[in-house]
């Protein structure tokens, strides 16, 4: 079950960045749709896991993406999902082999049927649509688009690992809030990644990051990091401001969002200390 799992995680990161990269509209839905079913299948596979009391983490193997043809990406994401099916004999939840066998038969089946497409996403062309930007501009949101994809893609991770390890309401509400937020920010960030040509794997967690034996402190920190993502945010919108009125509205976008971020985790953190002292 924990190969089942780590193959599940491989399968949808390779989803996900297939959506990424695709500019063809129908491309992008299904392999969006499809993203998401695996995802839920990754978090299904590990509250069983959890429910047996097996240790796992979130470790995986390096998801090689770079391809000229979106067909090339697809045949290789049809072979993870063949190596699922084959880990499912070892799955005990009879339901739940079933349904994930079942979504798989489909999701082989539909993309196969997908129209195949050139992929742009890997040319390094650093060149977001129409978009004019002097060196220091694109330097500052490459480097911005690379630290914060990795970031979301963290955050997913760890807010999930401590979500499926919780059985308070109130905490799981804001860790899933959270998940939620931290998924669109991975994709528009991804997206913009895909057009400027420099899409790339976000890298293997530690399982330091998310085997969390002090959540209260880890919110806390977590709070320093959005306010200084929020600054980030902000120089980022100055720096494209004079050049793409898109760019400094979208920044700012995302610098807004982050307010809500932080006061949801402050409150998450006043939750921990009421139930100490209640304890």
């Amino acid at each position: 079950m924990k190969s089942l799992l780590i193959k599940t995680h491989e399968a949808w990161l390779a989803t996900l960045m297939a959506a990424l990269m695709s500019r063809t509209t129908e491309n992008k839905r299904v392999l969006t749709e499809f993203s998401d079913i695996l995802w839920r299948h990754f978090t299904w596979i590990e509250n069983d896991l959890i429910r047996r009391g097996v240790e796992y983490d979130y470790d995986r193997d390096n998801i090689p993406i770079k391809v000229e043809r979106l067909s090339i990406l697809l045949t290789d994401i049809v072979r993870r999902m063949n190596e699922i099916e084959l880990l499912l004999v070892r799955c005990e939840d009879e339901a739940l082999k079933n349904r994930i066998r079942t979504d798989l038969e489909y999701m082989r089946y539909a993309l196969g049927r997908l129209e195949d497409e050139t992929i742009h996403a890997f040319d390094m062309n650093r060149r977001y649509r129409d978009i004019e930007l002097d060196e220091e501009a694109t330097g500052a949101l490459t480097l911005f688009l690379f630290e914060e994809s990795y970031k979301e893609y963290e955050l997913i991770m760890i807010y999930n690992y401590l979500k499926a390890h919780s059985d308070d309401a109130f905490l799981n509400r804001i860790f899933q809030i959270l998940i939620d937020e931290s998924f669109f920010h991975l994709r528009s960030f991804g997206e913009m990644m895909a057009e400027m040509g420099i899409l790339g794997v976000p890298r293997v967690i530690h399982q330091s990051l998310y085997k969390v034996s002090d959540v209260e402190r880890f919110l806390l920190d977590g709070i320093d990091e959005e306010i200084a993502a929020k600054e980030q945010c902000r120089e980022l919108s100055d720096a494209v401001a004079s050049k793409s009125e898109e760019l400094a509205k979208f920044f700012d976008f995302i610098n807004y969002q982050e307010n809500y971020h932080i006061e949801l985790m402050r409150e998450a953190v006043a939750h921990y200390r009421a139930k100490r002292s209640d304890g």
